[in-house]
């Protein structure tokens, strides 16, 4: 049983497919709080920071993190959502860093318009663009080897776009693609309903006319811009009321950064997408497609369509979480990526309690 198989189903209350130490310590690692007491959000070292200039000179924020005790397997890119940065990758990150099994090298950076990279424009406010930048970042950063694709929410739709046009870099090259709380087209036919919208309010009225009064993707905007409560940004983002308050508190310090005015740029690349037939390009990739069954922005109907149309996919339910489902319940999603990664790498005749230890000491 893989860890997130055994995990989940300690958490059920079957802790008796385990025994002694490996079982206890997999249901206490189950409930423990995400944040940790010595620690600030968001601040993590990076081995190298760097930019990347995207094929029309923009500048593209880049951090990358050196495999722990060796030479890397893999290496891993993060690619983030709409209106947040590299950062909302940090639990991911850190668990990452201490992996051993397999090695893996970590990549994250901004999208443009967001986080520490340079500012997107009208034309530039696009997910084909976005794609074209990732493929930038590749070419600068991950020059050879093997490569496993982490795309949350609009990341998700950019890793799409970027396996329709760059397919032989999906054949030769990627190994592994995640994608969390995304969907392949369809973005806003779901969500929170209009009546939270506030069409006297000169920002939302115009995102809401490009959106086609999308609620996700408008309150996303509205939320960076500070025209949220924060009850209302944790309703929208999470699933639980139980949410640490660092975590919700990290998330408004990541909405903060990046201009609004930048954000209502990309509401119509995200009303527009439509990215079904590329996913055709991920059929050579192990693919996890995850998402909470209390997303608001991304329903998990989506996760469930793209699952749909990759059948080896394994499709992964987070009961309870919401849109930001790695900051939410980082545990989980770890362990599921800990799985890609080892199938990436083949990795799989470990012993019941060298996976236990290695997913403990993350």
């Amino acid at each position: 049983m893989r860890p997130s198989r055994r995990l989940y189903a300690v958490a059920g209350g079957a802790a008796a497919l385990l025994t002694g130490t490996a079982a206890a310590a997999i249901a206490v690692a189950a409930r423990r709080a995400p944040v940790r007491d010595d620690e600030r959000l968001g601040e993590l070292e990076a081995d190298r920071v760097f930019t990347v200039a995207a094929d029309d000179g923009t500048p593209l924020a880049v951090s990358e993190v050196d495999a722990s005790g060796g030479e890397p397997e893999l290496t891993v890119v993060g690619v983030h959502g709409f209106a947040l940065s590299q950062r909302s990758w940090y639990f991911q990150r850190r668990a990452l860093a201490s992996l051993t099994l397999p090695r893996v090298r970590q990549v994250y950076y901004d999208h443009r318009g967001h986080g520490l990279s340079g500012a997107a424009d009208a034309d530039t406010s696009t997910i084909e663009q976005l794609a074209r930048d990732l493929d930038a970042v590749l070419r600068a950063a991950v020059p050879e080897g093997p490569i496993v694709l982490l795309g949350h929410s609009m990341g998700g739709m950019v890793v799409m776009e970027l396996a329709q046009q760059n397919p032989g870099l999906f054949e030769d090259r990627v190994c592994g693609v995640a994608f969390l709380a995304t969907a392949a087209g369809e973005v806003g036919s779901r969500g929170l309903p209009r009546s939270l919208l506030s069409k006297y309010n000169p920002l939302t009225r115009g995102v809401g006319e490009l959106a086609g009064w999308q609620p996700g993707l408008v309150e996303f905007v509205r939320a960076a811009g500070g025209q949220l409560t924060r009850p209302a940004l944790r309703r929208l983002a999470f699933g639980s009321r139980d949410v640490p308050s660092e975590v919700v508190d990290f998330l408004l310090e990541m909405l903060a950064v990046t201009p609004v005015r930048g954000l209502a740029n990309f509401v119509d690349t995200l009303g527009s997408h439509n990215r079904y037939a590329a996913l055709a390009g991920l059929k050579h990739a192990h693919v996890l497609v995850l998402g909470g069954d209390a997303d608001r922005f991304t329903p998990y109907s989506h996760a469930e369509r793209i699952a749909a149309e990759l059948p080896d996919a394994e499709l992964a339910r987070v009961r309870g979480a919401g849109h930001m489902v790695q900051l939410e319940q980082p545990e989980l999603v770890n362990s599921h990526l800990i799985d890609l990664l080892q199938k990436c790498a083949g990795v799989d005749d470990m012993s019941s309690s060298r996976r236990v230890w290695r997913w403990l000491n993350k």
